[in-house]
């Protein structure tokens, strides 16, 4: 039966590849890549030759039709980003979208996300957290990051080693420059790292170095944990709130 597989792929050390994924690679019809090239070097470590699609933001609405017409004429697809998984800041949804409508089965493989371990190596309080993916590059930062300010959750953030620093200080006149943030980049690679503290430790490292190098994921501590944290109460002192991750 046609389908289609949405295939996580490395976000750092080709080994973080299920063999699932390499099994649903293998067998596919064709491959739907954010980027072909990236892609292609992936399939050639690991001995694959398969027809691949060219699927990214820019083409997507132009070409969406046809590939869902393929999947449903019988073709099984398996879409892969540059990293990570598929529609978590890349395209995705509107094929799942599509293929949900047209009664197509949708099957997403578990595998490698960037905030996940971002997450876990915060030390944030990670039962209940927000993902907010990239902030809006121009307009709307502020208003984004305004709305969050009494977020009770452990928010988790994407951005470009370009904007860091700026996102830092937006985030640090919004939420206090007292509130804590872990920044993880170049996560699953030789160089990977995380830096935590206040915003304004986290500033002034990553300013004395000039720069950074490496997609970031920003993980900021929440209000509730901020105020746990600055009043001397203990996790154990919660307010017995729902315990179910929300993402």
């Amino acid at each position: 039966m046609s389908k289609l597989y949405i295939v996580p792929t490395p976000i750092g050390n080709l080994e973080d590849i299920t063999m699932r994924a390499l099994t649903v690679l293998r067998e596919a019809d064709c491959i739907l890549a954010e980027d072909t090239r990236t892609s292609g070097h992936l399939l050639y470590h690991f001995g694959i030759s398969k027809p691949m699609q060219a699927f990214h933001k820019f083409n997507e609405h132009k070409v969406l039709d046809s590939v869902v017409a393929r999947i449903a004429r019988g073709e099984t697809m398996a879409m892969v980003s540059d990293a990570g998984t598929p529609s978590i800041s890349d395209p995705g949804f509107l094929i799942v979208r599509a293929c949900v409508a047209a009664g197509i089965p949708v099957e997403c493989l578990p595998g490698a996300t960037a905030f996940v371990p971002a997450l876990v190596d915060s030390g944030f309080p990670t039962d209940r957290f927000c993902f907010e993916g990239f902030l809006p590059q121009k307009k709307g930062r502020r208003k984004r990051l305004a709305a969050l300010q009494q977020e009770p959750r452990t928010m988790v953030f994407y951005e470009s080693p370009f904007r860091l620093e700026k996102a830092l200080e937006e985030m640090s006149e919004v939420f206090g420059p007292d509130r804590l943030v872990s920044v993880s980049r170049e996560i699953s690679k030789v160089h990977e790292e995380t830096v935590r503290g206040s915003f304004d430790e986290v500033r002034q490292i990553f300013r004395a170095r000039g720069g950074v190098k490496g997609e970031c994921v920003v993980v900021v501590e929440g209000l509730d944990g901020f105020l746990r944290r600055t009043s001397g109460r203990t996790e154990d002192e919660g307010d017995g709130t729902d315990m179910s991750s929300e993402m």
